[in-house]
């Protein structure tokens, strides 16, 4: 029996144009919007570095967000799942792409950096062990061809005394 296929239909509008299209090479913007259905519209552009707004979005921390998402979505299931009580989850993930001569490149590696509160501490040492599970379900992370590890820290939720 053939997997399930899901579609996810994204359209990226270029808003960059200042009057002369791309005439010149420093003659448009970056900036483009991201929309899907009736969503919120991403403000975005490239990276800085390549001559893109810092206040947009860009590919690569989307990428990157992506990853992140995917992978808390998964764990928080397996969690669930499993009796595991998480009252906290903030990931600060980061991703390092690296330039080639040609000015193309590739992402190197992405680490996903965890700070989970649980309820109960002695969940620990389970709730470590269903990171495993939940980064080897992610779409994502299944789907791109370099690492992504995952550096988890837990705390655990104190309960204020009446």
């Amino acid at each position: 029996m053939p997997g399930k296929s899901h579609h996810y239909p994204v359209t990226v509008t270029w808003t960059g144009n200042t009057g002369a299209g791309t005439a010149r090479v420093n003659a448009y913007s970056k900036d483009h919007e991201v929309a899907a259905n009736s969503k919120p519209v991403i403000p975005a552009a490239s990276d800085p570095s390549f001559g893109g707004d810092p206040t947009r979005w860009n590919p690569e921390e989307l990428l990157v967000a992506s990853l992140s998402q995917c992978h808390m979505l998964w764990y928080l299931s397996r969690c669930a799942r499993n009796h595991i009580v998480v009252t906290a989850y903030v990931d600060n993930a980061e991703g390092t792409m690296t330039e080639d001569a040609s000015g193309g490149g590739c992402f190197d590696h992405v680490v996903l950096r965890p700070e989970i509160t649980l309820a109960d501490e002695k969940d620990q040492e389970r709730a470590d062990a269903l990171h495993h599970e939940a980064h080897e379900l992610c779409f994502i992370a299944n789907s791109v061809n370099f690492p992504v590890t995952v550096e988890p820290v837990y705390g655990t939720a104190i309960s204020e005394s009446p």
